[in-house]
């Protein structure tokens, strides 16, 4: 049965340095306060994993948590790149990091192979794309019954599987609606989980729609409102453009960055 912890207790429990760590959520539901924790504790040689990561992990990766990145698409949404990211790549500012690039559909395969307790997951996806050349985890298969050349990506098991939601009760089950995208895999794939939410509850009413993570599977619940912000929580605020085009500015250059870290946490850059 999940706990209800604070999210500082939550983090320094389950987050460790060298984790494989994902914080999932696809534009809505982004869990950016745990992320800010993750920095303030200040974990390092973190393998950190997402689809379409977003400023969270340009932040994550800009205050050195990261040596690896495990993505498909990555950057500022609706404004541009991530140029904490890019400058890692790039010039190994703060630290190098390694790159392991997917599709989505891998991804999200992957993240179900994870899920499945299956060793790794087949699709017809990269035919005609220069990915496999590049990435070691992604390999052709033959299919034994039909031949057909497919396509096989590991399994995605994550040590740590973060997510952010509207509500939990007090036995930690949640419940989340509104876009979701593969935070019910990434917390089933995982070997630990937090999620972080708006606010806990007595009990949970039924809402239609609405995705539930039964406590069995959620190894620890905090209760943070406004905890996915600058993203949006569907319910309880919306997404909060201005700050996503501001980051563009805060993240292209390495001083106005140690600057911001230095405001979130008292350790510079």
């Amino acid at each position: 049965m999940a706990r209800v912890l604070s999210l500082g207790e939550a983090v320094a429990e389950l987050v460790h340095d060298g984790d494989t760590v994902a914080l999932e959520g696809f534009t809505h539901l982004i869990p950016v306060a745990a992320g800010h924790e993750i920095i303030r504790q200040g974990r390092r040689n973190l393998t950190l994993v997402r689809m379409t990561p977003d400023i969270v992990y340009d932040q994550l990766i800009g205050a050195g948590c990261a040596s690896k990145l495990i993505f498909s698409w990555g950057g500022n949404p609706g404004v541009g790149s991530l140029h904490r990211f890019r400058d890692a790549v790039q010039h190994s500012w703060p630290a190098p990091l390694e790159i392991e690039e997917h599709s989505h559909a891998g991804m999200a395969n992957r993240y179900v192979a994870g899920a499945s307790g299956l060793p790794f997951a087949v699709l017809r996806g990269y035919t005609g794309t220069d990915l496999p050349a590049q990435t070691d985890t992604i390999k052709p298969i033959t299919c034994p019954f039909t031949g057909e050349q497919l396509t096989a990506v590991p399994a995605l098991n994550p040590d740590v599987t973060i997510v952010h939601a509207q509500r939990a009760d007090r036995a930690g089950n949640v419940q989340l609606w509104g876009i979701a995208g593969v935070q019910k895999e990434a917390v089933l794939a995982a070997k630990r989980s937090l999620v972080t939410v708006e606010e806990v509850v007595d009990e949970l009413e039924p809402r239609p729609g609405a995705l539930v993570l039964p406590s069995w599977a959620v190894t620890a619940v905090a209760e943070v409102p406004r905890g996915a912000a600058p993203s949006y929580a569907a319910g309880y605020y919306e997404r909060d453009n201005a700050a996503y085009q501001a980051w563009d500015e805060i993240g292209r250059d390495r001083e106005e960055f140690a600057k911001w870290l230095n405001d979130l946490t008292g350790v510079k850059a």
